[in-house]
Parts: structure tokens; sequence; C-alpha cells
């Protein structure tokens, strides 16, 4: 059977102010003071509200930017795309698609050779599961990519 995303009243409870700011408030944490940025251990990260699957270390690269960048969500219908003229600028905003939460933005100055696209994210938008924690969490099915992966990128990425 497949597994059920979606956001409730208690998922929300649960949250630390900081976590709430980011995925129901819209803010964004400070960078280099947050959680994944510079994490390299393999796994997925998932919604931290609804706990759908959104990215893998396997598409993790250093930005040089102090948030977690991606070059693709895992599974692409769970990111979805917004326009945000917040601060005077024109941003492509990134929520998730089953817990409506606020993760980051979309820039077009990822690795060329990765789609060139960048998913800056907030840490305290994503819970991690761990490569061995895959089949315990229920995300199993995600195993295989790091069945003797390598490691995300070194370096690449642009400007917040």
């Amino acid at each position: 059977m497949a597994q059920t995303y979606e956001r409730t009243p208690e998922a929300v409870e649960r949250l630390t102010p900081r976590q709430r700011a980011v995925t129901q408030g819209d803010a964004t944490e400070p960078p280099f003071e947050n959680e994944f940025w510079d994490s390299k251990e393999p796994g997925i990260y998932v919604d931290v509200v609804s706990g759908e699957p959104l990215f893998a270390s396997v598409h993790k690269f250093d930005s040089h930017t102090g948030w977690p960048s991606f070059t693709i969500p895992l599974e692409p219908g769970n990111v979805v795309e917004h326009s945000d003229t917040s601060y005077g600028m024109v941003r492509t905003e990134l929520r998730s698609a089953h817990g409506d939460s606020h993760l980051g933005h979309l820039f077009p100055d990822g690795p060329a050779d990765a789609g060139g696209m960048r998913y800056c994210i907030n840490s305290a938008s994503l819970r991690f599961i761990a490569a061995e924690d895959l089949e315990t969490e229920g995300y199993g099915q995600y195993a295989h990519l790091f069945d003797a992966a390598p490691g995300p990128a070194a370096s690449g990425g642009g400007v917040a």
C-alpha cells in the first residue's frame, strides 16, 4: 500500500519555533547556521511536517551559500513551485505538495552538468533519514540510491 503524506495539526504542533517560522511562516533561516548546510551523510530528506520524500543526498552539492542545495528533487511531484515577489525580488518559491511547507527557493545557478538548477532549501523544513534507516523508517524504495553510490558533489552553484 502506498504511503499517504499529509499535514496534520499534530505534526504542526510538534514543530520547533524555527521549524514553525520557516514551514508555516515562510521565514528563511540564517546561512551557515542550520542543521544540514554542510552535511554529507548519505540518505534522504523529507518534509518535516508531512514526511513526503523531497531530496536525496546523492543530488546535494556545496553551493557555498550556507543552505542545503540540491540539483533535482527526489520526487518532483512533491515539490511545488510558486512565484514569490517578496522583498522586491522575483523568485521561485518551493513548497511541499502535501504538507504545504515552505521549503526555500529555486535558482538557475546550479551545476551546469547537472541541469543548472539550485534547489536552495531551509534545513528547518527537512527531516533527514540516513541511508541505513530507510527500510525501518518506511522509505525502503529509495535504498537503491545508496548502493555503492558516490557521495554528494563537492562544489558548484552560485550565490543566494
